[in-house]
């Protein structure tokens, strides 16, 4: 009978202890207005360049050490930085169209970290889930933190996204070809 109920209280108390969240982790929000995401896209005669505005964002710490994050990109502000006039409102809309990103139909695209490995004082390898046009696959990508600060390059394939407009298929003019992968440049401030 003591045996019993000496294992009922181990496993109270140390069971509920594998239910409880091992880490008390400090979410500090990301200051949208103060933060940059750039993209750049590539095709065969050359580049373009531009930003897209988080909606929200957070980084996650357990002390001084992230443990994750989250993200919401608002997808109407897609702009296009290197081109002006005609041509800058062409490729602006022509990328919120059903060709690129679907805009209307997916305002938003979002971000959930999955896994952080610390690779250095500051840096670490990020998993996350990327949801693009409501579809979601797995990134990694590197991501350091100094102070109030974040960086983080990632490369996108947008082909697993349903992007697929001028990725190489067959009809497409080689000088109108769009590499299927384009950069992401984000730099946060919290």
């Amino acid at each position: 009978m003591k045996t019993s109920i000496l294992s009922l209280a181990l496993t109270l108390v140390f069971g509920g202890a594998v239910l409880a969240n091992p880490i008390d982790g400090e979410k500090k929000a990301v200051k949208v207005e103060e933060s940059t995401v750039t993209w750049k896209a590539y095709k065969v005669g050359g580049s373009h360049v531009g930003t897209i505005a988080l909606k929200s964002g957070s980084l996650e710490f357990d002390g001084e050490t992230l443990v994750g994050g989250e993200f919401v990109v608002d997808m109407s502000t897609i702009n296009t930085t290197d081109l002006s006039g005609d041509y800058k409102n062409k490729l602006d809309g022509h990328l919120n169209s059903d060709d690129f990103f679907s805009t209307a139909s997916n305002p938003t695209s979002a971000l959930v970290f999955t896994g952080v490995k610390q690779t250095g004082k500051n840096a670490y390898s990020v998993t996350g889930d990327l949801t693009i046009k409501g579809i979601t696959k797995p990134i990694t990508f590197d991501l350091s933190v100094y102070g109030s600060k974040a960086t983080a390059a990632l490369k996108v394939d947008r082909t697993n996204f349903d992007v697929k407009y001028g990725s190489g298929i067959i009809g497409t003019a080689k000088d109108k070809l769009i590499y299927d992968e384009f950069d992401l440049v984000v730099d946060l401030q919290m």
